[in-house]
């Protein structure tokens, strides 16, 4: 089947103890998508490789280039937010499931040249990611971002946003080194924990074992 449409999805922010959870639902649309060996790719991302081996500089420059894209109407995206908060509250799956659909929603017409059409679109999830039921054409496959070129651009994209953003919360809530280790349960994450305790953004229930 010819697609119009073919959209990656990635999450980032599942294991940390502190921030929100984000996903990243990126579409690549129109003439600029490209089948090429049983791989979607798109014009000037041939040679793009996996993206969990970048540096954090390099996946700014890909950013960069991404946005360019943005601007000609080639790409979409939108990244999701759930906080701590709902995490705690609801589940961190539901956090998620949350996240994908209002990044999806985002993506649908008007917003894409090209006009995203659900039974026209191709959704590529990375690990155990759904798409909603809608979504008749979607696959999940395992270490998709180093398989396809949309969820390895999702994955860039969802990263940076959400580095970003712990490095304002490092700001708000100094002492933890947030900008270190972007909220992910490091020694020494731990050891500013049972110096400081607990501040609003850490996930409560990712800490029940924690004496402090």
């Amino acid at each position: 089947m010819k697609f119009k449409t073919v959209i990656g999805i990635d999450e980032v922010g599942r294991g940390p103890i502190a921030g929100p959870v984000a996903v990243c639902a990126l579409a690549i649309c129109g003439n600029s998508l490209i089948l090429k060996k049983g791989k979607w790719t798109m014009v000037h991302f041939e040679n793009f490789r996996d993206s969990k081996k970048l540096s954090h500089i390099q996946r700014v420059k890909w950013l960069t280039k991404i946005n360019e894209e943005k601007k000609k109407g080639n790409i979409i995206y939108k990244v999701s937010f759930a906080s701590n908060k709902v995490i705690d509250k609801k589940g961190i799956v539901f956090a998620i499931n949350k996240c994908l659909k209002n990044s999806l929603d985002f993506i649908n017409p008007p917003n894409c040249r090209a006009g995203i059409n659900t039974k026209e679109s191709l959704v590529l999830l990375d690990g155990g990611l759904k798409a909603p039921v809608e979504y008749v054409n979607q696959k999940t496959i395992i270490k998709g971002d180093e398989k396809e070129l949309c969820i390895a651009l999702a994955s860039i994209v969802a990263k940076v946003t959400r580095d970003e953003l712990m490095l304002k919360l490092a700001r708000k809530y100094p002492g933890y080194s947030l900008e270190k280790h972007k909220g992910y349960g490091t020694a020494a994450h731990y050891r500013a924990l049972k110096n400081k305790g607990i501040s609003p953004i850490h996930r409560k229930s990712f800490l029940k074992k924690l004496d402090i």
